[in-house]
């Protein structure tokens, strides 16, 4: 069984005051940096900050591997305490928290010790780093020169609801991570390093770890829209995966497929898309644009392809999955109607959902193919992919090597952006871009 150790921290510049976390987590065996999660907060408490801190560590370490032992390091003994259970937990702030943090991983899979700060630089660094980002007006982002992270600040959606559980589609239902988290992955044991070797030293494939510095003569970091790139594998299919502007349907949180009423972009929607435009405009690096064939998606498409002066591709692999009889419901209506389809639908990805809609195995293998056809035509180029919440999960999924049931542990918001490098030696680097809430106008 794999071990991670997630060491997190959380500060606030006021207390309560402008906030933010960081958190890194490693392998325990190598002590490689597997993945980084950092977010400006606002204004909040300290302590609310550090819970948020442990509760991105602890999402992100699921996301490498939900059945790793996981090992928590930080320098809050009232995190570490209170976690442990030897310190009741009072504050109502704290404790919905220390709650969600329990849930992520089985009981009993999750150690905590504390350490001093001087050991927990790496985590604090990050903190900082998210609140600095803040106090200029953005979030987060391990790369500054990423065109993907730069068009998310500048994309613009409403305020997401807390755990979503259906919009266009239910996969967040069990479990979603939360929106405003920027996770950069690294190491080929969580995301595929470019070369896919985990020893490789800086400047032979690898970017250079937080704080490492490379040899002299080493190779720079490739200025590639902001991905790693070992010079022998040549620039990467960059697959920026944008999910369309909201419909009617996506504030009620109903199942919205392939098989139901194919809703168009409301006016939120709409201007989510112009935003989304607009941003990518600026920075004028996609260099072709396919959407699925679905009227939401369309009209994003458009919106986004009018302003760079590009066409839009039809892709009919990128559509959204069949929810069959559950198309226009609620959760909570699919529940009450359904609850054997939906419980055998939320165990199995091989199972359908009532009415002989399609399963998440076979969105899996539809998504894979269309994958590998795009990717093998875009080589070294730039494509944005106007889709669903469905098919950017599974991309993301299938990245990460994760296994089928991490599509319950996401939550994407509607316009948000993520973006996955594929590199010619069949490895793929993953960067996302959730969070979206801070761009409103």
């Amino acid at each position: 069984m794999r071990e991670f150790i997630v060491e997190a921290d959380g500060g606030s510049r006021g207390n309560p005051g402008p906030a933010g976390y960081g958190a890194v987590v490693s392998d325990a065996a190598t002590g490689e940096t597997l993945a980084e999660a950092a977010e400006y907060l606002g204004v909040v408490t300290n302590n609310v900050a550090e819970y948020r801190g442990l509760l991105a560590g602890l999402r992100t370490a699921h996301a490498l591997d939900p059945t790793a032992r996981v090992h928590v390091r930080m320098d809050s003994k009232l995190v570490v305490e209170q976690m442990s259970g030897r310190w009741k937990i009072k504050h109502p702030d704290m404790k919905p928290l220390a709650a969600e943090a329990n849930r992520v991983f089985p009981p009993g899979q999750v150690t905590y010790e504390w350490i001093p700060r001087a050991r927990n630089t790496h985590a604090d660094r990050l903190a900082n780093e998210a609140m600095d980002a803040g106090a200029r007006g953005e979030q987060w982002s391990a790369s500054g020169d990423d065109v993907e992270a730069e068009a998310v600040r500048e994309a613009a959606v409403p305020a997401r609801t807390p755990g979503s559980a259906a919009g266009d589609s239910a996969a967040a239902a069990a479990g979603a991570t939360e929106a405003g988290t920027a996770v950069a992955a690294g190491g080929s044991a969580a995301a595929g390093a470019a070369r896919g070797d985990a020893a490789a030293p800086a400047g032979e494939g690898r970017p250079a770890a937080p704080g490492e510095r490379r040899p002299a003569g080493s190779a720079e970091r490739s200025r590639t829209r902001g991905w790693s790139t070992a010079p022998d594998l040549g620039a990467p299919a960059t697959l920026v995966l944008l999910r369309h502007g909201e419909t009617p349907l996506t504030p009620q949180k109903r199942f919205s497929g392939s098989g139901g009423t194919d809703p168009s972009l409301s006016d939120a929607g709409r201007e989510q898309a112009r935003r989304a435009a607009a941003a990518l405009a600026r920075r004028g690096t996609v260099q072709a644009v396919i959407a699925s064939p679905l009227a939401r998606t369309q009209e994003t498409a458009r919106i986004v392809a009018a302003r760079l002066g590009l066409d839009v591709t039809v892709d009919e692999g990128l559509r959204e999955t069949d929810f069959g009889a559950w198309e226009g419901l609620t959760f909570g209506e699919v529940r009450e109607r359904h609850p054997d389809d939906l419980n055998a639908w939320l165990a199995d990805p091989e199972a359908h959902p009532t009415g002989g809609g399609e399963s998440f195995a076979e969105t899996a293998t539809r998504i894979a193919a269309t994958r590998d056809k795009l990717v093998a035509a875009h080589a070294g180029r730039t494509v944005l992919l106007v889709t669903h919440v469905t098919p950017i999960k599974t991309l993301i999924r299938l990245a990460l090597d994760a296994p089928p049931k991490a599509l319950f542990r996401m939550e994407l918001s509607a316009a948000s952006l993520s973006a996955v490098a594929y590199y010619a030696d069949g490895n793929a680097s993953v960067r996302l871009f959730n969070d979206t809430s801070h761009l409103r106008p």
